[in-house]
């Protein structure tokens, strides 16, 4: 974001009353919390790729493979 975006954010959240300002943090940390998710999920994903590609990678299950 650049200076002029992060200044026109900041008088818009200037203009709203108190309780509009805490809606909009509770929404900030729900969207940063939401991302964090995403790339636990996405780690723990690729980080147990290994594990399963004995699973995966056989000749019984190739014709799941081809689905």
């Amino acid at each position: 974001m650049n200076d002029q975006h992060e200044q026109a954010l900041v008088e818009k959240l200037k203009g709203l009353p108190p309780e509009r300002v805490a809606e909009v943090e509770d929404f900030v940390d729900f969207l940063r919390s939401r991302n964090e998710e995403q790339r636990l999920t996405q780690a723990a994903t690729k980080a147990s790729a290994p594990a399963f590609n004995k699973v995966w990678d056989n000749p019984e299950d190739a014709d799941y493979d081809r689905l």
